[in-house]
């Protein structure tokens, strides 16, 4: 497996040391393939977490807090039992650690590692989808789950529930780069069977927007942190915080995001956060 992260090599799977005064919030997002043709057809290759450290009894502005990260991508599919494996570390050391573990629609990233785990990794793995199901009767001073796509409505005024949709209604600016003319998983498979790099540095980098923008989201959804009114610039922020990380983030593509501040573009969804096509309905005649 390929581990990307801002911390040191030998805790780069394990979360940041937890200082005193701090409330932190993990964000996991997990990217999978989807084949709805045969039965558990959704395989998980990819996964990041942010890490977001809040002084508690304030209400930081999120453009002054840095965040520490992991990012996880296999080298070849015979490698996803490890990456489950290690998503299931994550998401438990999280729940030990943290006061706020969220993502967006966070269940089916759950479900979706839960039904690829190796045996070992399912108890951790059912554990928190039961934290999950209970998120909204936890007490907030104790370890819990937000979950942004579920949680942040009182925050909005707008119908949908995307990640890009919400963030751009708050105010962060996520544009998508990665998926201008090449689909995600079309990146994907150009890694896999051609290995391209830029392919898997594209998702990688998509997928810890993901994660990242969710703890903001989840952060401003408990009232545990602000932005400005004009708005954040998420890709400016992974600049910096990832800088050195891919070569993707000094490709011209992304770098002429980081000038100012823009609407996020509508984008393409990555698979595994784009709604399931409808079924055909079968018709009467032959």
């Amino acid at each position: 497996m390929i581990i990307t992260s801002s911390l040191p090599s030998a805790r780069s799977l394990q979360p940041p040391p937890l200082r005193t005064g701090v409330v932190r919030v993990a964000s996991i997002d997990v990217e999978w393939t989807k084949n709805y043709r045969i039965r558990i057809g959704q395989r998980p290759f990819c996964y990041s977490v942010a890490w977001l450290d809040l002084p508690a009894g304030s209400t930081p502005d999120l453009a002054d807090v840095p965040f520490e990260w992991t990012s996880v991508y296999v080298e070849e599919p015979g490698e996803m039992d490890e990456l489950v494996r290690h998503a299931a570390a994550t998401v438990t050391a999280a729940a030990k650690t943290s006061t706020i573990i969220t993502g967006h629609q966070f269940c089916a990233d759950l479900s979706v590692l839960e039904a690829n785990a190796p045996a070992d990794a399912v108890p951790p793995l059912q554990a928190a989808r039961a934290q999950w199901r209970e998120r909204r009767d936890a007490h907030p001073e104790q370890s819990h789950y937000v979950d942004t796509r579920y949680d942040a409505g009182h925050l909005l005024t707008g119908t949908s529930r995307r990640l890009v949709d919400v963030c751009t209604e708050l105010g962060l600016d996520v544009t998508q780069p990665e998926l201008r003319k090449v689909s995600m998983p079309t990146w994907h498979r150009r890694w896999i069977e051609d290995g391209q790099e830029e392919g898997r540095e594209r998702v990688s980098v998509l997928n810890l927007r993901h994660s990242l923008s969710t703890a903001y989201v989840a952060a401003r959804t408990a009232g545990l942190a602000v932005w400005a009114d004009e708005g954040l610039n998420v890709n400016q922020v992974i600049a910096e915080g990832a800088k050195d990380a891919w070569a993707w983030l000094e490709n011209p593509t992304f770098t002429d995001l980081l000038e100012n501040a823009c609407p996020s573009e509508s984008a393409e969804l990555s698979p595994s956060k784009a709604p399931r096509p409808q079924a055909k309905r079968r018709s009467s005649t032959r």
